[in-house]
């Protein structure tokens, strides 16, 4: 990357994706917003104010360094194959979780227990992308009021197999008003998904600080 700031794209307009958007507007930070309608994308935008652009998905790609994946994990591998060619050389933050409605009202995992939606991603994408797995270790709830609440701010945990991508990762954590810690590379990304031990529904069940994130991560 080079020492100006990464443009960043948030494509999906869901709780999550409004949330990330929302708290990086709050950071300060410009973003392109980008959905399955341009019409959506741009009311969105008007909301957040002068830092947000809407663009339509390719265009936000293109323009963009860092796109944050903000859509069901089966969206995201249609977006994947359909954008392949575009997605090269980029950061892709994938805050997916591999989870359905079941029938008692809740949510069930929908690959093996022992797999990762971060792992099945990795493999997806080309060589020359390098992928983090991010800002899906909360509910939106929780992604929203627990931003930018001190004196220790909440953790969102991470992964990524290149430590090149991390500084500008941690700066785009910080600037959504939490403090980033890194887990491992893609292969502990099982852990910071739904169910897993460092997710909010999972053994975390909350929004931790640094001190107790970092016990839980690496001490329990």
């Amino acid at each position: 990357m080079s020492t100006t700031t990464p443009k960043v794209a948030v494509i999906g307009l869901g709780n999550i994706g409004k949330t990330i958007a929302g708290n990086l507007i709050k950071g300060n930070r410009e973003i392109i917003i980008a959905g399955r309608k341009i019409e959506d994308a741009r009311s969105l935008a008007k909301q957040l104010g002068p830092l947000a652009t809407a663009e339509d998905t390719a265009s936000a790609i293109v323009d963009a360094d860092i796109i944050i994946m903000s859509v069901w994990f089966n969206v995201e591998q249609e977006l994947l194959s359909q954008y392949r060619d575009l997605l090269k050389n980029k950061i892709i933050i994938d805050p997916s979780n591999p989870i359905a409605p079941d029938e008692k009202g809740g949510f069930r995992k929908i690959i093996d227990e022992s797999e990762s939606a971060g792992e099945i991603i990795s493999a997806k994408i080309p060589e020359e992308t390098r992928l983090v797995k991010a800002f899906g270790t909360l509910g939106a709830a929780s992604l929203q009021t627990a931003a930018f609440q001190g004196p220790e701010q909440a953790v969102l945990f991470y992964a990524s197999n290149d430590s090149s991508v991390d500084k500008d990762v941690e700066q785009l954590i910080a600037d959504s008003g939490f403090d980033p810690l890194k887990v491992g590379g893609i292969d502990q990304s099982v852990r910071i998904e739904v169910f897993g031990d460092l997710h909010e529904f999972g053994k975390l069940g909350k929004p931790v600080a640094l001190k107790e994130a970092r016990d839980k991560a690496f001490n329990s």
